[in-house]
């Protein structure tokens, strides 16, 4: 097979298994964190931004503010993290997602 077309099934295999990905956030079967953290090989590529923005009631302005604050570009792609920044990510979801709950026992 020719290589431009193994570039193309292999580029396809990869959306494929990304929009299946992106499903499972957008339906609470996968948390953004796991994603985060276990950076699955259908993620590597995938910007901070796109990623965040799969979860439910999470658009581009609150990607974009949520990002501001940990200093972080919204098109940093998820394998080029830095382990420092892997986990300052992960806590600053982790604080997000309890003030969010805990808003809505209020």
């Amino acid at each position: 097979m020719p290589q431009h077309m193994q570039a193309l099934a292999r580029a396809n295999h990869v959306r494929l298994a990304r929009a299946a990905l992106k499903r499972s956030i957008a339906r609470d079967e996968v948390e953004v964190a796991e994603v985060i953290q276990d950076c699955p090989w259908e993620a590597e590529s995938m910007s901070l931004a796109e990623l965040l923005t799969c979860q439910r009631r999470w658009g581009r302005t609150r990607a974009r503010k949520f990002l501001q604050g940990l200093a972080l570009s919204e098109n940093k792609r998820l394998e080029t993290l830095t382990q420092r920044q892997r986990t300052m990510l992960l806590s600053a979801l982790a604080s997000r997602d309890s003030s969010d709950s805990s808003s809505l026992l209020v």
